[in-house]
């Protein structure tokens, strides 16, 4: 659903604005509390009701990001508000921050304008702080009343300074929060709706309106050119399974010869998955409308690409199955033929996401010549075990690419930690009647690993190319409204591919 808040950058001083919520930075000092040099009143010293010092200790303010306290002054006749804004050093995280901070609190209002702490400011910080903003005032609901006027977001959000250096860094951070609240617009759709012939004909959209290219192969296309694991997973369901295939190609605007790299993204699109014949407890049912996280990202991400610039050639594949139970549903010890030929022994039908995914990569390594691969998907109860909900796992056959990636997440504010492919669990990948199981397998010296066997299990089907997996399981949903999420989906990593592929 498309913001309901617009952030502008815009010259000048607090003084001037129209707002009907004023609000001005403080920062955290060594020495306690301290305005931002340059706008320490921004013209609004006679409406004050006492000096900015004294302001910060009546209210107990540290600085601290996020920290907001709110009161009426008196201006041109009528009451206004007026806020001031903890920003901590400044930093982009910080400043990520005390945005979403900022639009939740100003809900009601419906014009603010922002100070922008410049002397402190860079590029990177506007545009996290535009991230924070936006996707705090990010809302997804199918309720037929409307939203109470005290609940709504902000409609406007004016950042008020010197606008030269403000403008290209707030679009860019309006270009990835747009492309965050894609995502999360297709996750949160309920699997009623979503199926993934829709998923499908979302992808027809985007690569309409942003000039991608497209390829969709529907059931008779998936059994022709041997998509055995995407056909398996999705043969107990009505609503049959898709591939879909979006390219990007940059405008040669360097004269130089050709994109910098093609990189393929993968990602898992699970529209429901009740685990098959493995079938799920109902707690853990009721959130899987988003195990196709991985493919919402994609295609977010690939709808993105120009307006950050990016010089890398991109294509996305969505692996998109929905994993129901029936008497045509796969069962436990069926043997698969993926696209590479290598066979897969089916031990648990709930680890199907890596089946979609081996598919789709398999593909990606044969036939798309890539420089590397990544993928993305919503993949182990064992990685939220391992590193809890606010960050993802990361696994890599390349330093480099995994350096890169956890760089563009900590600009982000989207942790990856890496984890290791360790080669003694190999063992664990493998089946007594097929090439390779579909879970760890018991017997072996170190048993099963979870998160690392899911890993070991898609490097199989890389062909040997560089290569990274995030497993997004634990970030990827939120169950609370909080800084930047909303309820549901996330789009976790969505913001940190964008960025790798805007700096690659």
């Amino acid at each position: 659903m498309p913001f309901a808040t617009e952030i502008h950058p815009l010259t000048g001083t607090l003084a001037e604005s129209t707002a009907d919520l004023l609000v001005l930075p403080v920062l955290a000092g060594e020495e306690g509390p301290e305005p931002v040099e340059g706008v320490a009143d921004s013209g609004l010293a006679a409406v004050l009701p006492a000096a900015l010092t004294d302001l910060f200790a009546h209210y107990t303010l540290t600085g601290k990001p996020g920290e907001f306290s709110r009161f009426p002054v008196t201006r041109d006749g009528g009451l206004v508000g007026l806020a001031l804004l903890g920003v901590g050093s400044g930093t982009p995280g910080d400043l990520r921050k005390a945005g979403a901070t900022l639009a939740r609190a100003a809900r009601g209002s419906k014009h603010v304008a922002l100070a922008w702490p410049g002397a402190t400011g860079r590029a990177e910080a506007a545009t996290a702080l535009a991230e924070g903003a936006l996707l705090a005032s990010y809302t997804f609901t199918l309720k037929t009343s409307r939203t109470p006027e005290d609940q709504r977001p902000p409609t406007r959000i004016d950042v008020v300074g010197e606008t030269e250096h403000l403008t290209d860094a707030l679009a860019l951070g309006t270009h990835l929060a747009e492309a965050t609240a894609l995502a999360r617009d297709l996750i949160n759709t309920p699997s009623l709706t979503k199926d993934p012939e829709w998923m499908a004909a979302r992808a027809r959209e985007t690569s309409e309106a942003k000039g991608l290219t497209l390829r969709v192969w529907d059931e008779k296309d998936l059994q022709n050119e041997g998509f055995g694991a995407i056909l398996a997973v999705g043969q107990g369901s009505s609503r049959a399974p898709r591939m879909v295939q979006l390219s990007y190609t940059p405008e040669d605007l360097s004269g130089a010869a050709g994109p910098a790299a093609h990189v393929v993204l993968v990602g898992k699109g699970i529209t429901f998955d009740t685990g098959g014949l493995s079938l799920k407890p109902n707690a853990n049912m009721s959130l899987m409308k988003t195990d196709m996280s991985g493919s919402a990202i994609v295609l977010a991400v690939l709808s993105a690409l120009a307006s950050v610039g990016s010089r890398v050639k991109v294509t996305g594949l969505l692996a998109l199955a929905e994993n129901s139970f029936s008497g045509d549903a796969t069962r436990i010890g069926d043997v698969l033929t993926t696209y590479t030929g290598k066979t897969v022994e089916v031990l648990n039908s709930d680890a199907e996401g890596r089946l979609v995914l081996a598919d789709a990569m398999g593909y990606a390594a044969s036939e798309l010549e890539p420089d590397l691969i990544v993928d993305v998907a919503t993949l182990t109860g064992a990685a939220k075990v391992a590193l809890g909900t606010g960050m993802g796992a990361l696994y890599s056959t390349d330093d480099a690419v995994a350096g890169e990636l956890i760089e563009a997440g900590e600009a982000s504010g989207e942790p990856l930690w890496r984890m290791p492919l360790t080669e003694e669990y190999v063992p664990t990948t493998k089946s007594r009647v097929a090439d390779l199981a579909n879970i760890g397998t018991r017997g072996t010296e170190f048993g099963p690993a979870g998160a690392t066997d899911a890993a070991l299990f898609l490097r199989e089907f890389t062909g040997g190319l560089p290569w990274a997996h995030l497993d997004i399981a634990g970030p990827g949903r939120s169950t609370q409204e909080s800084g930047l999420l909303s309820k549901g989906g996330t789009a976790f990593s969505t913001r940190t591919l964008l960025r790798w592929l805007a700096q690659r």
